[in-house]
């Protein structure tokens, strides 16, 4: 089988944790990766955004990345890339026609990709699946009060490709729900497919390799260790976390606490300074050092060195974080919106904090935090979660969809 996947606004390729790179990220190459080492041919389409680049990517067998030129490499906003995509889909199209390419399945993530895969789909005669990733009707209602709309004409594209694709796959039963609920999508035409984590990666490590990567970091060994990654914008919440702080060192003075903050700003206003003078507002400089966005392979030491990770988002619809910091065997704080309750078994595999309180958020953490045994038991639990969860099964759940399509008269 082949598959044309479309990632137009940011490249599976990319660093995540900056920019307009996270989670999406991760999701498309590791489903894509998967999915070719069954044996299936994988394009990813993405907008080139470096003429160094090269057109065609091989980044493992039967899975390739190709960046099409539509507009200016950089300077182009998130926000302002609709008006980029007429020429990305005519990039695309020339380029498939071009080699003489033949696909079986388009599946295109998030909305501005969706606008181009209802065009190709239907160009190429091919069944059309698509995965939202984020909704602007649940972005709208989750978010901080001061952060800015998802725009209307956004709500309008994703109504357009709720109508239009032959299936919209989502990572759990609430994402369906809302899909219902806001969108009126038929449940017949949705299928729940959990994303997975690498666990051959991020796996529990060996007590030396803490200890060094604490020295590395200078985070002193008897010091207690919150650690959050993702992107610096408020929708992920790191005001929630820097706030929280600034009450456990207010209320537990005793208590040696270090945190990290780990990613790149994410917005046009968005800056790294912004919340390193928050923090030194707060008067928690001291104990929280920020990181730019580590890759995998390094990110992963990071886990294994916190005591819990926090994710304080305001909406994540599955949370892969809080996935591969629970494959490391630390316990997870998170949120009680989205999908963070399905990934994170409350009282077992971590705690869930039912708002975004800065009192409940620090009194938590201080729970867990000195609590050592029951962080450990935790732990423990938080690596079997994470084993249930695969790539490879959510590759071939989603290829057992693809044939249904195919079947599909």
């Amino acid at each position: 089988m082949r598959i044309a996947m479309i990632s137009m606004h940011t490249s599976p390729l990319t660093q995540p944790g900056a920019g307009d790179a996270g989670g999406l990220n991760v999701y498309v190459a590791a489903l894509a990766r998967n999915v070719a080492a069954l044996g299936h041919q994988v394009d990813v389409y993405t907008r080139a955004t470096s003429r160094c680049a090269g057109e065609i990517i091989t980044v493992t067998p039967g899975y390739r990345v190709i960046n099409i030129v539509a507009g200016p490499y950089d300077g182009i906003a998130k926000e302002d890339l609709a008006t980029q995509l007429a020429a990305f889909s005519r990039g695309m199209l020339a380029h498939i026609r071009h080699n003489n390419l033949s696909y079986d399945i388009v599946h295109t993530h998030y909305w501005l990709a969706g606008q181009v895969g209802w065009l190709v789909s239907d160009v190429l005669d091919l069944p059309w699946v698509h995965t939202a990733h984020t909704l602007a009707a649940v972005k709208n209602l989750a978010k901080p009060a001061d952060d800015a709309e998802e725009s209307e004409a956004r709500r309008i594209c994703e109504q357009q490709i709720v109508d239009n694709a032959e299936l919209l796959v989502v990572n759990t039963v609430e994402e369906q729900r809302n899909l219902q609920r806001h969108y009126d999508a038929p449940i017949e035409r949705i299928a729940v497919i959990s994303p997975g984590a690498d666990t051959e990666l991020f796996s529990p490590g060996s007590d030396r390799a803490t200890e060094r990567c604490r020295r590395e970091l200078g985070v002193p060994l008897h010091a207690r260790l919150v650690l959050f990654v993702g992107r610096l914008q408020k929708f992920k919440g790191p005001h929630v976390l820097i706030d929280a702080v600034a009450q456990l060192a207010e209320h537990h003075p005793d208590l040696p606490l270090r945190v990290i903050m780990c990613g790149g700003p994410s917005g046009p206003d968005a800056t790294a300074e912004t919340y390193r003078q928050y923090a030194a507002k707060q008067g928690v400089s001291h104990v929280i050092r920020f990181l730019q966005p580590r890759p995998p392979e390094e990110l992963v030491d990071l886990y294994r060195a916190a005591d819990v990770v926090a994710v304080p988002s305001y909406n994540e619809s599955f949370g892969l974080v809080a996935v591969e910091a629970q494959a490391t065997g630390t316990p997870v704080v998170a949120a009680n919106v989205g999908g963070l309750p399905i990934v994170v078994r409350d009282g077992e595999t971590g705690l869930l904090v039912d708002s975004h309180h800065p009192d409940e958020w620090a009194a938590v953490l201080a729970d867990i935090l000195t609590d050592d045994e029951r962080r450990a038991q935790m732990g423990q639990a938080a690596v079997m979660r994470a084993q249930e969860l695969s790539w490879h099964n959510t590759a071939q759940e989603s290829v057992d969809w693809y044939e249904k399509l195919l079947e599909t008269p």
